[in-house]
């Protein structure tokens, strides 16, 4: 009998260990990966965060390296592991979650290997979860060749001819921006975009946020709803520049497609060779067999990660209780946070 299973030994899964190694807690990570930092390795090559050196370190271990610049996504998979070797964190790989179910006071924890008995449950499974495209794509010729963003590695996997990026987040402007240095490139958008620069003087953006007090605020804050409403801007002006130089060609948003045509809400049509969908994820637990957790949406129901479910709480989701906690940036509060709550929970 395990006082707390961790699902998931991604940045969050971690963070939440490092919490509980404190106590002198009996707990476990367990991970489908095959190592530490795997999805972190599996994203498009040059994939370089947004976030400085400064704001990406989980507690009790800096990442090394000048604190204004910005790590790749290589430098983190390294950390991470280097992160779980660091403070021993008992971590279980190469097993997957097939079912959670809840017998009285206990969870059963079935994996593809075992099954473990707890007290407590931290989902840490994230939300980069199943790859969402609309169902229309299905509808396009098998010649278009179709890469989700997460499946994307670097221009050469793609066909001859011209490519459309379908998603204006900051993954979506990065990839086009990088495959527009090669090939005639369209990015499709469904509002404006926005942007911020990356520095502001010799400090990171994100230094100036935490000074006027933006990384403090809580969803529920009038400035958190604020910025809610807004949606994540485009960080750094290098898709900018590649629109005004006519190396990108903004388009629509795409509603439709026929064969080798996509169709815009404009009535716009667009002949393409390639797609990117950087159109984000579906957060799923079809293994989370525990009633009144989900919303008729399937969204969590909580309460800075606690859940109505007594011993089941989440971390790592979108806006969980600020803007980072789903970044390296913001997921070490959370993790404070829960595991305080496991421990109170634990004395009584």
């Amino acid at each position: 009998m395990y006082e707390t299973i961790i699902i998931g030994a991604g940045q969050a899964g971690l963070a939440v260990g490092y919490y509980l190694q404190k106590t002198g807690q009996n707990f476990l990570l367990i991970d489908k990966a095959k190592e530490i930092g795997k999805q972190w390795k599996n994203r498009y090559d040059s994939l370089v965060l947004f976030t400085p050196r400064k704001y990406s370190s989980l507690p009790g271990l800096k990442l090394e390296g000048e604190e204004h610049g910005f790590p790749s996504k290589d430098e983190i998979a390294v950390y991470l592991q280097a992160y779980g070797e660091t403070f021993n964190l008992p971590i279980q790989l190469n097993e997957e979650v097939i079912q959670i179910v809840k017998d009285g006071e206990v969870f059963i924890i079935r994996t593809n290997r075992n099954e473990y008995r707890s007290k407590n449950v931290v989902i840490a499974t994230g939300p980069f979860q199943t790859p969402n495209t609309p169902p229309w794509s299905q509808e396009l010729a098998a010649s278009v060749n179709q890469l989700h963003s997460s499946r994307y590695k670097n221009p050469g996997q793609l066909a001859e001819g011209n490519v459309l990026v379908v998603g204006g987040g900051n993954s979506g402007a990065q990839i086009a921006v990088e495959l527009s240095k090669e090939r005639e490139t369209y990015l499709a958008i469904s509002k404006s975009l926005h942007y911020l620069p990356l520095r502001i003087g010799q400090r990171s953006i994100f230094w100036w946020f935490d000074q006027l007090g933006i990384l403090q605020a809580s969803s529920h804050s009038f400035l958190g709803k604020l910025i809610q409403k807004k949606g994540d801007p485009i960080f750094g002006f290098e898709l900018k520049q590649a629109i005004r130089q006519k190396k990108v060609a903004v388009i629509r948003k795409v509603i439709g497609a026929r064969k080798k045509q996509v169709i815009c809400e404009d009535r716009s049509v667009l002949e393409v060779n390639n797609i990117i969908w950087a159109t984000g994820f579906r957060t799923e637990y079809p293994w989370l067999q525990v009633q009144g957790v989900l919303n008729i949406e399937g969204k969590v129901l909580h309460h800075r990660g606690q859940t109505n479910i007594d011993g089941l709480f989440f971390i790592g989701l979108p806006w969980q209780y600020r803007r980072g906690s789903a970044l390296l940036q913001g997921v070490g509060e959370d993790a404070k946070y829960i595991a305080s709550q496991i421990i109170e929970r634990l004395r009584q």
